[in-house]
């Protein structure tokens, strides 16, 4: 069976009997209940506390994620850059070289951030299809979602390593802070990074058909359904004071423009450190400057908030599993047996399958660390592993098994109007590819 028809196979087994990610948070929740009874020797009523107690303490962090969707969203929905998505889908000259423009920009994107690569990145496959319809259509859409495979969580808006480098997260008592420096921008990541950034551009130059007749190619009546809506043209000029405010530039640039001061007074003070609430100010603030009016930037607003209702409805339930699991001990537990299996030489590996295979289930980077981190850090301090080396491994892990598993691939999905299985094949040859280079890395590291 060839690997293509085995992904195929295997989507359609998944979408048969794995159910939706809410309803895999509540079995998860029930799971950790029996362990923590059975193995830890919890009672019901204790299991309860514990949850209950735990159930609010990532309320800072999930309001934080979903702002990082959000502004992210705006930004890509931003006339100006649409036309920059525009004029970077006329650079390529060929089909092939679209394919591998697609998955360098979605790369690049995600790396910058992750809510406006999996946008922008979806908005561009559009528009490249339409600039270039002898693309294989299935392959441009599957090259759209690398970046959400492969980068996202080693960039910039890297959930565990942005909330380690916080002041005051709720791991603080056994981490402290941990700059970015030694996890985002260590050179171990950077070079990872770009090696898994050439090795993916250049499997998507390989995959495209040479033959036209042998492409995935969109008709004339389908290309014209991806044609965007049209940008609401510029309001005309206003008059009274009611539109002066809903319809003029005056309201967005005074904000943005505080926003962009505080960043800049922040950078004399204190540096140029970068944690969640800076980031999510940045990418507010140019969402404000760069939408011509607040009635513009709210109604780009409004369906950017579709997007997250997952991490609204998700993180409260992992917060409690995580305090079942802290409350009850278990986290000492799972530690001890991470420590029984594995070397300080060979726990970054562990570490790295183990987040990779957990994350097939639990699709989100950001709940799930709340969950595996209290023992993943216990058995890294352990092992005398930096806790760096331990954050890294679980975020490359986190990511690798998103390129097979089609949660945070609907966006992309709903705006190129394309089912995942017909993309899987595709993303099948990416994860393995990118699990490869992984695994070597990490057992170097």
């Amino acid at each position: 069976m060839s690997l293509t028809r085995l992904a195929l196979r295997l989507t359609s087994l998944s979408e048969r009997y794995i159910p939706s990610a809410f309803v895999i948070a509540c079995l998860l929740t029930a799971l950790t209940f029996a362990v923590a009874w059975l193995a830890a020797g919890a009672g019901p009523l204790q299991c309860v506390q514990h949850w209950g107690d735990g159930l609010w303490t990532l309320l800072e962090f999930a309001m934080q994620m979903c702002l990082i969707l959000l502004t992210g969203a705006i930004l890509a929905d931003s006339p100006i850059v649409d036309g920059w998505l525009e004029r970077a889908a006329a650079a390529p000259r060929t089909p092939r070289a679209a394919v591998v423009w697609a998955a360098v920009g979605s790369m690049l994107l995600c790396w910058l951030h992750w809510g406006l690569g999996l946008v922008a990145s979806a908005f561009f496959a559009r528009k490249l299809a339409r600039r270039h319809p002898d693309t294989d259509y299935r392959l441009l859409v599957a090259v759209s979602y690398f970046g959400m495979g492969a980068v996202w969580h080693a960039g910039l808006s890297g959930s565990a390593p942005l909330l380690v480098a916080t002041p005051r997260h709720f791991l603080h008592a056994t981490t402290g802070v941990i700059a970015l420096s030694e996890t985002t921008f260590s050179p171990f990541n950077l070079g990872l990074t770009a090696a898994v950034i050439l090795a993916l551009a250049a499997l998507a130059w390989l995959m495209h058909p040479q033959r036209v007749e042998e492409r995935f190619r969109l008709g004339p009546e389908a290309l014209a359904k991806l044609v965007a809506a049209p940008p609401a043209p510029a309001p005309a000029a206003p008059t009274a004071w009611l539109d002066i405010l809903e319809n003029g530039r005056g309201v967005n640039l005074l904000l943005g423009s505080l926003g962009v001061a505080w960043l800049a007074l922040d950078a004399l003070k204190n540096g140029s450190g970068v944690t969640f609430n800076k980031l999510n100010l940045v990418f507010l603030s140019l969402g404000l400057l760069l939408h011509r009016s607040p009635a513009e930037f709210t109604r780009s607003a409004e369906r950017a908030a579709n997007l997250t209702y997952g991490i609204i409805l998700q993180y409260p339930l992992y917060a409690g599993i995580y305090g079942v699991i802290k409350g009850a001990g278990l986290d000492v537990q799972i530690g001890r047996w991470f420590v029984s299996i594995a070397s300080a030489k060979t726990y970054p590996l562990v570490v790295y399958w183990y987040s990779g295979v957990l994350n097939y289930f639990i699709p989100s980077g950001g709940a799930k660390w709340a969950v595996e981190a209290p023992y993943i850090l216990e058995a890294a301090k352990t092992l005398g592993v930096p806790y760096s080396k331990a954050v890294l491994a679980y975020a490359w892990g986190d990511m690798v098994t998103d390129l097979i598993q089609p949660f945070f691939c609907l966006p992309l999905l709903a705006v190129a109007r394309i089912d995942f299985k017909e993309i899987l094949g595709y993303e099948a040859l990416a994860f393995a590819v990118c699990a490869a280079i992984g695994s070597a890395a990490f057992l170097l590291l």
